[in-house]
This record gives structure tokens, C-alpha cells and sequence, in this order.
């Protein structure tokens, strides 16, 4: 029997007749969908194949318009500035001033430093003109210039996704009909990239053990770092009311502060305080009482010095860590040694800060703090055992 014939973009469904096809790769961010599919409202294949034609057409003359829109003006950079609208958009510098008005109420002087930074790279090499006036080639060149300064491609794409928030802000504010030459550069892969270490358990001890020998504001911070994976900046923010060592489980109520914000909403948390954590943490209560700040050699009413802490703390612990270990690796550490005693992964990421997939989980007020203590106990309490290594990958083994 002879297959029937099949016109493009139609299909039968119940006897009547559909309208099918695949959104293309570059118009894929428009649409919600992978792939149309809608009824024509026809149960006669001729009408179904002239209907899908139009449709066709429609659509092809559509898409065309967009793509169209997203093209850069051809030699627009030898337009004459009065003949043509894209100066009336904000300067760059501009653009920028309206970006921390709009999105710097509330944030450190690194947010307003970064941005300012990265708008004096762009305007340092293209020129400080109106957002529409770049190109894409400019952009393109802009990327290269980064490389050139000796940026890593993470850095250079940080770079970039602060320019592209600071030109898309403006473009949305002010209602104006141009594209951001910044949105679709492409960045080459870093093969030369380093990526960053946990630490071994061996190295932890040793580490902890020379902090007990030191006993001074360093090895307190890095201490409670080593057994809460606290980034640096939320641990060195720290008030001491923020410490809590003489209710019935120790914790640290960590929450931002107007020197020192926090990465993301889910970083705000509870995390207790176990053995190493603990010990740093009564060593500065008794030590700082002239202070409100935990460590006030890193804080103080108007800013928290990350940076400066992290200069002076991965010098020391360069000493006794293996290459590519920095005072971060603690918190990739204790990701692992969560992982080894096979805790929930939503329960890590409640420990850590770390962000959980799914709706369900911005529900409700999270664990209780004895659960997660139960298992920030268990990573000590498996060491008693047997011992944790890592091996060659920085995969935790027994």
C-alpha cells in the first residue's frame, strides 16, 4: 500500500490537522517552546496545506524581522553623529551612574567599584559614547584587549556580564530601540585555567593544629572557616552577638550586615558550631571585648576588608597546603566531607549556603539547627573510625 504523502509542517492528529515545526537555534530565547504546534482547524488536507503555507510565510517574514534587529548597522561608525538617533541613547558612563542609582542602594564599595572599574575598561579603550554606538566587532575587541592585560577568560566574562547588566538596565529604564553589542560575545575555552583544590583532611588537621598553636585573630578566623565553610567574607563580617556559643547548640547566625552583604538570599543561615569552630569561636569572644566586631582587624563600621584578609591568610597557609589550595579550598572541603558521610544534598546546601534547585524548597523556614548539627558532627565523628583521604582528583576516598 502506498505511504500517504505528508506536506511539510503538517501532521494529522483525531483526523484534523496540525501545524508543526521546530523554533530555529538563534530565535530559541524568544519563545518558551522548542517547537510550534497548533491546530488549523481543518479536517480537508488541502485547505491544510494552503493554510500552513500562509502560516509559513507569516512566520518566515517574522523571524526575518527579528533577525534583522538583532543585526548591527552596517559602517555605523562612520555615520555622522547628527544623522542619526543612536546618539540620543546615554553614554555609557551615564548608563552607568543610573545602574548603581537603581542597583547600588545597600551594597558595599566593591559593587560600585566594579562597576566603575569595568565602565573605565570599556571607555579607556572604545571611547565613553552612547550604549547604541558599539558594535559588536568593538565588543569583540574589547574582549580581546582584556585578554591582553593578562585577565583570565573568568574574569574577562565577569567583566562582561557587569557591562551587559549596566547597558540592558539602561536600555530597559529608558525605553530605547537599541541591542547591547555586549550580549553575544564569545569566549574562547581557558585550557590554562586552575581550578581550585579542596583540602585534604590530613592537611585540615595539621592546619587546625598549628591555628591551636598560634592562637592569634588569623588562625581564629581561619579555624572557624575550616569547620563551617564560611566564605571568607561572611566569616570575617562577623559581629560577636552573631556568635552564639552559650545556647544549647553553638551556632552562628550568619545575616548581612551594612558592611558586609551576602552572595545570595540563601546564604543568610544557621550553621553550628563543631570542635575546631567552636574552639576559634570562644577564643575571640574572650579576646575582643573592646569590639563589637568579631574581627575587627578585617571590619569595622564601614566596610569588610575580604581582599586584605585573603592576601594575609593564603600567604600563612600556602605554607602547609598542597598548590592550588587557597583559604576557599575549606569550603569546597567541607562539601566533600559532607558528601562522605552521604548527607542530603539539600541539607549540605542549607550548610553551606549553597543554592537548591526546585520551587518546593523556598518553603517553609528550613532544617532545625539540631539536624544539621547531627550531621556537622558526623563528619568528626567518621574520622574516629577511619581516616579520610583525598586522592590525586580531589575526590574524598577511605
Amino acid at each position: 500500500m502506498r505511504k500517504k504523502y505528508a506536506p511539510e509542517h503538517v501532521m494529522i492528529r483525531d483526523g484534523v490537522y496540525y501545524y508543526v515545526r521546530h523554533i530555529p537555534y538563534d530565535l530559541a530565547s524568544i519563545y518558551s517552546v522548542t517547537r510550534l504546534c497548533f491546530s488549523l482547524k481543518t479536517k480537508s488536507l488541502k485547505a491544510a496545506i494552503r493554510t500552513s503555507k500562509s502560516v509559513t510565510q507569516r512566520l518566515e517574514d517574522y523571524w526575518l524581522g527579528l533577525r534583522l534587529q538583532n543585526m548591527d548597522i552596517p559602517a555605523i561608525q562612520v555615520v555622522k553623529s547628527g544623522d542619526t538617533n543612536v546618539n540620543d541613547t546615554l553614554r555609557l558612563s551615564e548608563a552607568c551612574e543610573l545602574y548603581l542609582r537603581l542597583k547600588g542602594v545597600g551594597k558595599d564599595k566593591v559593587f560600585i567599584r566594579t562597576a566603575n572599574r569595568n565602565t573605565g575598561y570599556v571607555t579607556k579603550l572604545l571611547g565613553d559614547r552612547p550604549i547604541g554606538s558599539y558594535s559588536s566587532n568593538e565588543a569583540a575587541k574589547f574582549r580581546d584587549w582584556c585578554i591582553e592585560q593578562g585577565m583570565g577568560i573568568k574574569t574577562v566574562k565577569r567583566v562582561f556580564s557587569s557591562i551587559r547588566a549596566i547597558v540592558n538596565l539602561a536600555i530597559a529604564e529608558e525605553g530605547l530601540d537599541c541591542s547591547n553589542a555586549f550580549a553575544k560575545t564569545y569566549f574562547p575555552d581557558d585550557d590554562n585555567a586552575q581550578v581550585r583544590q579542596p583540602i585534604s583532611i590530613q592537611d585540615i588537621r595539621r592546619v587546625q593544629s598549628l591555628c591551636r598553636d598560634t592562637d592569634d585573630e588569623m588562625r581564629w578566623l581561619i579555624a572557624l572557616i575550616s569547620d563551617t565553610g564560611m566564605r571568607l567574607g561572611e566569616a570575617a563580617g562577623l559581629l560577636k552577638e552573631d556568635i552564639k556559643v552559650n545556647e544549647p547548640i553553638p551556632y552562628v547566625d550568619l545575616k548581612p550586615h551594612p558592611w558586609r552583604t551576602l552572595k545570595t538570599k540563601g546564604s543568610q543561615r544557621l550553621i553550628p558550631l563543631t570542635k575546631e569552630a567552636l574552639w576559634a569561636s570562644e577564643r575571640l569572644l574572650k579576646a575582643n571585648n573592646d569590639s563589637i566586631f568579631a574581627f575587627p582587624r578585617y571590619c569595622d563600621e564601614r566596610s569588610c576588608k575580604a581582599n586584605s584578609a585573603s592576601g594575609g591568610l593564603n600567604k600563612w597557609l600556602h605554607q602547609y597546603v598542597p598548590d592550588n589550595c587557597v583559604i576557599h579550598s575549606f569550603r569546597h572541603s567541607l562539601r566533600d566531607r559532607l558528601r562522605a558521610v552521604e548527607c542530603p544534598s539539600d541539607i549540605v546546601d542549607a550548610i553551606g549556603g549553597w543554592k537548591t534547585s526546585g520551587i518546593g524548597h523556598g518553603y517553609g523556614n528550613g532544617y532545625p539547627l539540631e539536624v544539621l548539627q547531627r550531621w556537622m558532627k558526623r563528619i568528626r565523628t567518621a574520622l574516629l573510625g577511619k581516616l579520610l583521604s583525598f586522592g590525586p582528583t580531589g575526590i574524598l576516598t577511605w
